[in-house]
């Protein structure tokens, strides 16, 4: 949104409000609210000049006038439209528009139904052409939604306040300060939790691991003492069964002290001796 624009676009009735007074200054305030790009009116208001209109009998209806462009709506227009100067078509489109900024910055969702009781419309498609060409006039930002028949605003540029608003707006920007404040020292709070536990956990898990290793490790030295002992016992039976063989063996065949085996012997002696005839 370009503010300075729309400043830029009173400028010449500023300069122009300077030396006029009475009828001259009532004409400039019809010309202003009809002017094409004039939206905001809060300079022009405070001049003095402009001031003297709203002591005037004759001329304080177009000192309110300025008054409803600047700060009020279309409903204002209507509910006080006999104590008003009649307005052209120039003058309604705008006060139109500006009617949809201030709705707009209450709310970001405008149902169609709102919006047409607001502006005193009957017709959707009038509403979507109006708020169309405010959009393209830079008032606002946002897109039609026709399924829901709603406006979906994004921003809106700012109005003139109300005498005795800026207190309110203060009011409330330090409730919301105060607010988001408190917010933050709450997030603050909760993120310093989260971190506290996470670490936690952390450490929770490398402890785990630690006694994990270690047990596994207690584990497979175990099993590999146990491999291992088992295979020398089997070993050293199989040894002792070797010798006892071994000695069995030599109990059998262990030879005389003549070299002949001791069964040998033992069976010679058993067989008799065949005598031999004598011629």
């Amino acid at each position: 949104m370009d503010h300075a624009n729309f400043s830029a676009k009173l400028e010449p009735f500023l300069l122009m409000a300077k030396s006029m007074k009475g009828a001259a200054a009532a004409k400039l305030v019809q010309d202003a609210t009809a002017a094409p790009g004039v939206f905001v009116f809060s300079e022009l208001l405070e001049l003095p000049n402009i001031q003297e209109l709203a002591k005037s009998e004759q001329h304080q209806k177009f000192f309110a006038l300025l008054q409803l462009f600047a700060y009020k709506t279309y409903q204002d227009y209507l509910q006080n439209k006999d104590s008003l100067p009649p307005l052209n078509q120039a003058q309604i489109t705008k006060l139109k528009h500006l009617t949809i900024v201030s709705i707009a910055a209450e709310r970001r969702i405008l149902p169609y139904d709102d919006l047409m009781k607001a502006l005193d419309i009957s017709n959707v498609r009038e509403l979507e052409d109006l708020i169309i060409d405010a959009i393209y006039l830079d008032l606002l930002q946002g897109k039609l939604d026709q399924k829901e028949e709603q406006l979906e605003v994004t921003y809106t540029m700012g109005r003139d306040l109300e005498p005795g608003k800026l207190e309110q707006i203060l009011a409330a920007l330090k409730d919301w300060a105060s607010t988001t404040s408190a917010v933050l020292s709450t997030l603050d709070n909760k993120i310093t939790t989260i971190s506290t536990e996470t670490l936690v956990q952390k450490q929770k898990q490398h402890d785990y691991e630690l006694r994990l290793q270690a047990n596994l490790k207690e584990v497979f030295e175990k099993q590999k003492e146990k491999s291992l002992g088992g295979g020398m016992a089997g070993r050293r039976a199989a040894f002792q069964m070797g010798m006892g063989d071994r000695e069995n063996m030599m109990d059998v065949d262990e030879p005389d002290s003549k070299g002949k085996n001791r069964k040998a012997s033992q069976d010679t002696a058993a067989k008799p001796s065949r005598k031999r005839n004598k011629f």
